[in-house]
């Protein structure tokens, strides 16, 4: 996988048009995947199954699917049907989500998110390879099998929580964490050494798959800006999951700074003194530094980076991001 890259866009681009348009340019450039996560808008595996057929080599993942939202069953289908329609091309990509989601969207309840992440799992594999699904509730219930041929999809974790680290190297044949500090990679590689161990044998660790927000732009300041939107974004508006797990990670100054610069709902600031936020959770800049950046993630360990596009991006826009990463420049 040396020098893969993978493309991916933020949730809130719901735009048909401009997610097609990424999934089509990276594919006609060579990228190694084209991932799409799901919140509350689209249906991603239907989006994915658009992609598939307007595409001919490139890699297709959910980026991930939350475990609340469907049944294990559920995501087997879908994921055999994608496996089919792409040729074999698909990754299914799972995560705990959000509480928010779970229980504001979804009407169920996040309890135990790892125990959940770790029996979806399980019975996903078990129904992709043609047995019957291991139950865990209805377990008085005549247990059935996927009417589908078996299929080899690989299935990838999302997480951050040490625990659920552990889990992506135990049972997950990738690891895509998300607004994971570049510096602390090496920490979560240690982590899913400890999963791995659990599974005795000598099982190779998952693939590393890190998610980073991209922003590319000929003008420096846009750019930057564009960084400090994300960071923002992700740090006021989305729970204290990410607020609390990155100061865990060693950049609880940082964050407090973030906190404390957007008290004004849309402000969208990164002040100095949270600078180093940009470089350890972003790629970001004019095309060459991004691409420095790129390969900065690349070194500390990544070995199939994902890059995140903002919404709302423009045609030239998503095609000056999608030309500044090809594979093999």
């Amino acid at each position: 996988m040396n020098g893969a890259v993978a493309i991916s866009l933020m949730p809130l681009e719901t735009r048909r048009e401009a997610i097609l348009r990424a999934a089509t340019g990276a594919d006609r450039l060579g990228y190694a995947g084209f991932f799409l996560p799901e919140t509350w808008a689209h249906d991603t595996t239907v989006l994915l199954a658009e992609a598939a057929v307007r595409t001919e080599r490139i890699g297709l993942g959910t980026g991930v699917l939350g475990v609340w939202g469907r049944s294990a069953a559920q995501l087997a289908m879908a994921a055999g049907s994608l496996h089919d329609v792409s040729g074999g091309r698909f990754t299914l990509g799972l995560g705990a989500s959000t509480a928010q989601l779970a229980e504001g969207f979804h009407d169920v309840r996040f309890t135990a998110p790892t125990d959940k992440m770790r029996r979806v799992l399980t019975q996903v594999r078990t129904l992709l390879a043609g047995e019957r699904i291991p139950l865990a509730v209805a377990t008085g219930a005549r247990p059935l099998k996927l009417n589908l041929p078996p299929a080899a999809v690989p299935l990838y974790l999302a997480g951050l929580a040490p625990e659920s680290v552990r889990l992506a190297g135990e049972l997950a044949d990738g690891w895509m964490p998300f607004l994971f500090p570049r510096s602390r990679m090496a920490e979560g590689v240690a982590l899913l050494r400890e999963g791995a161990v659990r599974a005795g044998a000598a099982r190779p660790l998952p693939l590393i798959c890190p998610s980073m927000p991209t922003v590319v732009a000929r003008d420096r300041a846009e750019a930057r800006r564009g960084a400090a939107w994300f960071v923002s974004f992700y740090l006021t508006t989305m729970g204290p999951f990410y607020p609390r797990t990155i100061s865990r990670l060693g950049f609880e100054r940082e964050v407090k700074a973030v906190l404390a610069a957007n008290t004004t709902r849309g402000s969208a600031v990164v002040p100095p003194d949270a600078e180093a936020l940009l470089d350890e959770l972003l790629v970001w800049g004019t095309p060459d530094e991004a691409r420095g950046q790129l390969e900065r993630w690349r070194e500390a360990g990544a070995a199939l980076p994902i890059l995140l596009l903002p919404p709302n991006l423009t045609p030239a826009q998503i095609d000056l991001a999608l030309e500044t990463f090809p594979p093999g420049r």
